[in-house]
């Protein structure tokens, strides 16, 4: 699903809001704010001629595509903690009880048809923390490489875990340099038969490709920025060159 011009990413998802309670002594008070993890990856593919959109979580339950045309227009869709509830609930339903399209079933859908997507770790990725991201057993689930816990799939790791990579030869990984810098934890994934397993940490995988249909979907079990990827993993030079990669090839065009 290669277009004409720069190659279109939506990026759903990898966005927060903090709701603090302040006690002191008899007295209280709140504050809310708002951050977005996004900026090291949003820099990575933006200096790879990638054009991104990004709809933070707060945006994507009435923002994100309801039709396959409308997901047509993007070459490939990236799912950064986000929970398979904020794609499954658009307002007309949650909030009018109005019939609307399943959006995990338009994405397994964009990618058989020829569409790219990539899944990146986080909280409210895969199973996530309570099992509460739950994408075990959903249409997304069907094109993705890999096979979902249904439980809580963290693997919290502060003393840091180092990714071996498995097959050097894959287009994902053109110019992505050795020695990774540790990671703080990770989504536990376990590839599909016929799936590629580039990268491991530990006994489980940490990046897995594979062609679906007429498309393309990519696993990445960790973090795209802090705090499961440190500052050391978002400042190494092959930063770059690995999200160009999973994007790239995702999209069609091998590597960014």
């Amino acid at each position: 699903m290669i277009k004409p011009g720069p190659r279109r990413v939506l990026i759903a998802g990898e966005s927060w809001v903090m709701h603090t309670i302040h006690q002191k002594g008899f007295d209280h008070f709140t504050t809310t704010a708002y951050g977005e993890g996004l900026q090291w990856l949003r820099a990575a593919l933006e200096g790879g001629g990638f054009a991104i959109e990004h709809l933070p979580n707060h945006l994507v339950a009435a923002q994100f595509p309801t039709t396959a045309e409308a997901l047509a227009t993007y070459d490939v869709v990236v799912l950064s903690d986000i929970g398979s509830n904020t794609l499954l609930l658009h307002p007309d339903t949650f909030e009018r009880s109005v019939a609307m399209p399943n959006r995990l079933a338009l994405l397994r859908d964009y990618v058989v048809g020829g569409g790219g997507l990539v899944m990146v770790g986080g909280y409210l990725s895969f199973q996530g923390i309570d099992a509460k991201a739950r994408y075990a057993g959903t249409p997304v689930a069907d094109a993705l490489p890999v096979t979902m816990l249904t439980v809580d799939d963290r693997v919290e790791a502060p003393e840091g875990v180092r990714a071996v990579v498995r097959d050097h030869t894959h287009p994902i990984l053109n110019g992505v340099p050795e020695g990774w810098p540790a990671l703080l934890g990770y989504n536990r994934i376990v590839a599909k038969p016929g799936a590629a397993t580039l990268a491991t940490v530990g006994a489980d995988p940490l990046l897995v490709a594979w062609e679906h249909g007429r498309g393309r979907a990519v696993a990445f079990a960790s973090d795209c920025g802090p705090h499961w990827a440190p500052p050391a993993f978002v400042g190494w030079p092959g930063y770059a060159p690995l999200w160009r990669g999973i994007v790239g090839w995702a999209s069609g065009a091998g590597q960014g």
